[in-house]
């Protein structure tokens, strides 16, 4: 086992080293963290606090954390695979690719795998750029994709100015999430080669779309030659009660674009699956995207369990009791704090807890913290508190859960009155 030293040391090992900005943000936040053992829906502070892990790093971790199931998987792999050979066929990255291919919308056909979540959404542009010969991608004001080359000109500003790279206006159009007319209107010239859109935005703090609008989308783009991008980086993999968010939409997308929880939260790695169309050019030159680690053959193996547990039966029902049992008690915390505790969005376990005031959701961040919980406020939304437990919560979990945000969110509640 390496040694680590003391907690101080890490810290400011981190702030020499590593990140120094992000590391004293989070002490100015009162989040003195260096994650330690994890297990299940728990991790541990390095020098012992238990805290229950509801942020999940963005759904990585819908299995709980070291799921035992995994770990076995990726133990018996290592017994014969390693990260394998990018330029050459592969078993373990066809059968994923035969897979995915199985449990994604009837359009979509083949899987180009990649290391992390954000070097898959620059896939799926490329790939969009490829079938349709033209440049423009509009995304939502406030969205998220990540943070590489074409990702990061995709979302809010704060990720892309400070490197100069907010893209070309002219070629990276925002529209405001759920205004059809504002769409139709940025792809009405047929000169645009996708829309990008996170199905339930996260980092803008889950608004939901509204009635009819994603399908509505999907038919401009069809009026105007342009691909559907579902990222379901966060919204995929059963969160929202079915495998993919998008299924509830009835949108078949062009392109889908999943990562995070597809790793187990044990192997990185990230799938952009594609309609015949939009994965043409590996037919004329399918060297013409390469990545060393992408579809690394014991990540494929994770993964296959992955799909494979997250679409039993039981895992599905339980993401149903999980939704609606937590629902029922945090509706009844709003209504002990009805000037402060404001909204509940919610599809699945995909929840976001709306707070009236305009950073109402680091103070409850901050409470639940303290009371053992870990949970993060919507970044580009301070109001709304990112909620996302995992899949596989128990009754007993879900009741220790409620309780300490009962009492946190009465905290936060007294704290906010108490500055106003």
């Amino acid at each position: 086992m390496i040694e680590f030293g003391s907690k101080k040391t890490v810290l400011d090992h981190s702030i020499q080293w590593w990140n120094p900005g992000k590391t004293s943000q989070w002490q100015k936040d009162g989040i003195d963290l260096v994650m330690g053992k994890r297990e299940g829906y728990y991790f541990y502070d390095m020098e012992g606090k238990r805290l229950m892990d509801v942020h999940l790093n963005g759904g990585t971790y819908n299995l709980g954390h070291r799921n035992p199931e995994i770990i076995a998987t990726l133990k018996e792999a290592l017994d014969e695979f390693d990260i394998g050979n990018h330029h050459f066929p592969a078993m373990t990255r066809a059968r994923l690719s035969e897979k995915l291919s199985q449990s994604t919308p009837d359009s979509l056909h083949y899987s180009i795998l990649s290391a992390g979540g954000s070097e898959a959404i620059d896939v799926a542009l490329k790939c969009a750029r490829y079938a349709t010969k033209r440049k423009k991608i509009v995304s939502i004001i406030n969205g998220y994709h990540g943070h590489t080359g074409l990702a990061v000109s995709l979302g809010n500003e704060r990720y892309s100015r400070l490197f100069l790279s907010e893209g070309d206006p002219s070629e990276f159009i925002h529209v405001p999430f759920n205004d059809l007319d504002e769409m139709e209107q940025a792809l009405r010239n047929e000169d645009v080669a996708c829309v990008i859109i996170e199905t339930i935005p996260a980092t803008y703090g889950f608004p939901m779309p509204e009635r009819g609008y994603l399908s509505a989308v999907k038919r401009l783009c069809e009026r105007f030659g342009t691909l559907y991008i579902a990222d379901e980086v966060q919204t995929g993999l059963m969160r929202t009660g079915k495998l993919w968010g998008i299924e509830h939409y009835g949108v078949e997308p062009d392109i889908l674009v999943t990562s995070k929880g597809f790793s187990g939260g044990i192997y990185p790695i990230a799938a952009t699956v594609v309609s015949k169309q939009a994965g043409n050019w590996m037919n004329e030159d399918g060297f013409a995207h390469i990545s060393t680690f992408g579809g690394s053959e014991l990540g494929c193996v994770v993964a296959i369990k992955v799909l494979e547990i997250s679409q039993r039966k039981e895992v599905q029902q339980n993401v149903d009791f999980v939704a609606r049992y937590l629902r029922t008690g945090l509706e009844t915390i709003k209504k002990q704090h009805p000037d402060f505790f404001v909204g509940i969005r919610q599809l699945g376990v995909v929840m976001g807890l709306e707070f009236n005031h305009p950073q109402g959701a680091i103070y409850v961040m901050q409470e639940l913290y303290k009371n053992g919980v870990w949970a993060i406020y919507s970044m580009l939304d301070n109001r709304v508190l990112q909620f996302k437990p995992g899949l596989l919560c128990d009754k007993e979990y879900c009741d220790e859960l409620l309780s300490k945000c009962e009492a946190s969110i009465k905290q936060a509640a007294k704290s906010v009155f108490s500055y106003s």
